[in-house]
C-alpha cells in the first residue's frame, strides 16, 4: 500500500489505521505499507524500514516495533517505547547519528 491515507483528514486517517490493524490481526497477512508519516509508520507497523532518498534507495535503518499488538490512538502514542521509536525513525530519516541530536 503506497500512502493510502495521505490525503485524508486526521480523524478518518486514525480510523483507517485502526481498521488496518484489525484486518492484519484477524487475517494474519503481510502488508507492506509505504508512508512518509513517522508516527503512522510506528503506530501501524511491526517493523519500520527507513530508505535513503532518491533513485537507488538503500536501507538506512530496519527497526522492530516492540509495542503491544492491541493499540489505540491515545495510549499507544503516549507509551515511552512509541516515543523512543518515533525519535529513532526521525533521526534515521534526517540522517542524524543514533542517539545524537537530530
Amino acid at each position: 500500500m503506497d500512502e493510502p491515507f495521505g490525503s485524508l483528514d486526521a480523524g478518518t486517517r486514525e480510523d483507517l489505521e485502526n481498521l488496518l490493524l484489525e484486518v492484519h490481526r484477524s487475517d494474519v497477512t503481510t502488508i507492506v505499507f509505504v508512508t512518509h508519516d513517522i508516527d503512522e509508520s510506528v503506530y501501524v507497523g511491526d517493523r519500520v524500514v527507513v530508505l535513503s532518498p532518491g533513485p537507488g534507495s538503500r536501507i538506512v535503518r530496519d527497526l522492530a516495533v516492540d509495542l503491544p499488538g492491541e493499540r489505540d490512538q491515545i495510549s499507544t502514542r503516549s507509551l515511552p517505547g512509541f516515543v523512543a521509536l518515533r525519535t529513532e525513525v526521525g533521526r534515521a530519516v534526517r540522517g542524524a547519528p543514533l542517539g545524537g541530536p537530530g
